[in-house]
């Protein structure tokens, strides 16, 4: 997968660099910075960085990982911050930027951030998660990799609150129990479902409503079929579309190489993002993979969430899931 939180110590990474939240003089702190010197081994990797000398605020180096599994430390420095005031989102966007460019040039091909700048610097965790999700977002467009953000503590990742709270109602009001009566009737449902052809689905009103004799012209095409329709309609390459839903390349020319490719639903739901589909579009397009949107499912109404909202940002998308315990979108 191009892009993914996970939970994990950062020095355990089994990644090509793992990248360091460094202070200016490139000196031993604590934090992440104390773990990674400490598992590298702290004298030799503070002579190297003796030899660097002093780092601005949103640059980047690299030394080597030595006692690390990592080959590589990208050491890159954060900003304090004193407000968000003294342009402390560009300096902060500018240190993950650096450290991607500098890995590109040294034809790393995975690395691993900790939240940098989100410790003893004072970031508020939710904006420096925006920040980075930003920049990440931004180089994946542009360039192949595979980009971890680690965090230690599930709290240590948090949406703000007020999006929080709103996709936490909307799970509230949207959510089926999966009790033995009310996962019977879902199953009949269900299966009703699978024996007709979307009927009573909802539509957005912001797109315009497909027609019967289209939806009918449409009834035999497979995944695949579909899906690359699509991408012509609207206009899109191929690698729009792969970067777009963070899939692997390699994946992608599977499905464009087999008119029977059967993803896994979240692959499915990914491509589906990337398309900006509407509900109707999405469940039809599910469908053709053997998948739906299920009420039952944390995950799908959190899906269907972002969908009403018109927010197909992926990463965000992602970043909702991870606060909610839920599977990332992806490969």
């Amino acid at each position: 997968m191009p892009f993914k939180i996970v939970r994990n110590d950062i020095v355990k990474m089994q990644t090509d660099a793992i990248v360091n939240a460094a202070n200016v003089q490139l000196q031993k702190g604590g934090g992440v910075c104390g773990a990674i010197f400490k598992a590298a081994g702290t004298k030799k990797l503070q002579d190297a960085c003796d030899k660097l000398g002093h780092l601005p605020v949103g640059g980047a180096v690299i030394t080597k990982g030595y006692n690390l599994y990592a080959k590589h430390i990208i050491h890159a420095v954060g900003p304090i911050w004193r407000g968000g005031s003294y342009g402390e989102d560009k300096l902060l966007y500018d240190a993950y930027k650096n450290s991607l460019n500098i890995a590109l040039e040294n034809n790393i091909r995975s690395i691993a951030f900790p939240l940098i700048a989100s410790g003893i610097y004072g970031y508020p965790k939710d904006k420096a998660l925006r920040i980075a999700i930003s920049a990440i977002g931004d180089f994946l467009l542009k360039n192949e990799m595979d980009v971890y953000l680690v965090v230690y503590e599930k709290e240590s990742v948090l949406l703000s609150e007020k999006l929080f709270d709103k996709i936490e109602k909307y799970i509230d009001e949207n959510y089926i129990e999966k009790t033995s009566r009310s996962m019977q009737s879902y199953d009949l449902q269900e299966a009703m479902y699978k024996d007709t052809y979307l009927e009573d689905i909802p539509v957005d009103p912001n797109l315009k409503e497909r027609s019967l004799d289209d939806l009918v012209s449409r009834k035999e095409e497979t995944f695949t079929e579909m899906l690359f329709r699509l991408i012509d309609e609207k206009g899109m390459t191929d690698v729009e579309v792969y970067k777009k839903a963070n899939i692997d390349r390699r994946l992608f020319s599977k499905i464009r190489s087999d008119n029977n490719y059967t993803p896994s639903k979240v692959t499915a739901i990914a491509l589906s993002i990337s398309l900006n589909l509407n509900l109707d579009e999405t469940y039809d397009l599910l469908k053709r993979a053997g998948y739906a949107l299920s009420p039952s499912s944390i995950f799908d109404i959190i899906i269907e969430f972002f969908i009403k909202e018109e927010n197909y940002n992926i990463y965000e998308i992602n970043e909702a899931l991870f606060s909610f315990d839920q599977n990332l979108l992806g490969a």
